[in-house]
């Protein structure tokens, strides 16, 4: 388990490297679903979504020797592209994985800050790829299986447990589990009087079914959302969240992509679906807790074109 004191670390070494995001509350979503909405807005993040916190966390803990050497990434997206742009700031030679299903944007973008990046088949692949060339003597920036990443990733929770009002419930979307852990970890410190509940989408569902099997399985990801397609969540997240998390919730990816066209209209911000889903699961939460909630979201990442969000909104239905 990661505690108090990796996250309040984290803290200290990646002050000044990244943003303080904005918490606000959102009068839109608090109509919309008729209860108070409070929302962390990472996707005002350094690299436009929260991963720009682990990266920085891992970078400024390497050695001389392996910031040299350089380190490897696999990504479907966002990590890739904070571990191609953080490092470039950082002065440390990078080396991303990508499946050829990322988002070309992601890789024009990881290449222009002076990546190698190198694209695989699938994501299964990727994570291959990338243990060959750990094997070479580059550092891996794991995006979910790495404490140190986690911790940077948890400051997000930190943040939110100090800058927001009452909150009842807090919602985080789940990719391989590294944001969800850490926020998890940071709220039962802070604010141990909140339920902390986490959202996946059909087709990439990998920490619902580690928590059905009993620890972490390989999943046949699915999902044509590129962010949230992790292969197998890692047995650190998956412990995490087990202890941490008070339900994992899974809605229809045509919910997130709706959710997507919902966070526009009504909370004014330009979100992926991976934050897109927080609306669909927001639902589900009220569902179950009735009057008196008080929500947090947390809206990770807002790395998508006009054409993607033109795209999600016309596959989107409520």
């Amino acid at each position: 388990m990661i505690g108090i004191e990796e996250l309040e670390a984290a803290a200290d070494r990646i002050a000044g490297h990244v943003v303080r995001t904005p918490t606000v509350t959102s009068p839109g979503l608090s109509t919309l679903l008729g209860a108070p909405v409070t929302v962390k807005l990472e996707l005002l993040q350094r690299t436009g979504s929260f991963k720009a916190r682990g990266v920085v966390s891992k970078l400024l803990t390497l050695t001389g020797d392996e910031r040299a050497a350089g380190v490897v990434a696999v990504s479907g997206g966002n990590h890739g592209v904070a571990v191609a742009e953080m490092s470039a700031v950082l002065g440390v030679r990078a080396t991303v994985v990508m499946p050829r299903s990322a988002r070309p944007r992601s890789v024009e973008i990881a290449r222009a800050a002076g990546a190698d990046v190198q694209l695989t088949p699938t994501v299964d692949d990727a994570f291959a790829l990338m243990e060959r060339l750990q094997a070479t003597g580059l550092t891996p920036l794991h995006p979910f299986a790495d404490p140190v990443v986690i911790a940077g990733q948890g400051t997000v929770g930190l943040e939110l447990a100090a800058d927001a009002g009452e909150l009842t419930d807090v919602v985080v979307s789940i990719g391989g589990g590294g944001l969800i852990a850490g926020v998890a970890a940071a709220l039962r410190a802070k604010r141990p009087g909140v339920r902390v509940w986490s959202v996946e989408t059909t087709g990439a569902d990998a920490m619902s079914q580690a928590l059905a099997h009993g620890g972490p399985v390989p999943v046949a990801v699915d999902s044509r959302i590129p962010t949230l397609g992790a292969p197998s969540v890692s047995p650190l997240t998956y412990a995490m969240v087990r202890e941490l998390v008070d339900e994992v919730l899974v809605v229809p990816e045509a919910q997130a992509f709706a959710g997507v066209r919902e966070l526009a209209e009504h909370a004014k911000v330009w979100a992926e679906p991976a934050a897109g889903c927080l609306v669909p699961a927001a639902r589900r939460v009220l569902a179950k807790t009735g009057e008196g909630t008080r929500l947090g979201l947390v809206v990770c990442g807002g790395n998508v074109s006009v054409d993607e969000v033109t795209a999600y909104m016309g596959q989107g239905v409520s």
